[in-house]
């Protein structure tokens, strides 16, 4: 079995007046180049920065953030 964490971070940016990278950093206080290892699925977000962005966007954390399995995977 394998696990991913995968993100709506970019589609939530740009449904909200297409926030850049560093706006959305800047709200939760960390930097542009976090952001993007985020939404890239570089780097996965501490528990607070997670729930950071969901208020952001004024959503469920569900909403940004799933955790997609894949039962196949060895």
């Amino acid at each position: 079995m394998k696990a991913t964490l995968v993100n709506r971070i970019r589609l939530l940016r740009f449904q909200h007046g297409e926030m850049s990278q560093a706006e959305l950093g800047q709200y939760i206080g960390v930097t542009r180049q976090t952001i993007a290892a985020i939404e890239a699925g570089k780097y996965s977000p501490s528990l607070e920065a997670a729930f950071r962005i969901a208020y952001v966007f004024k959503v469920p954390l569900e909403e940004v953030f799933q955790w997609e399995v894949d039962e196949q995977a060895d």
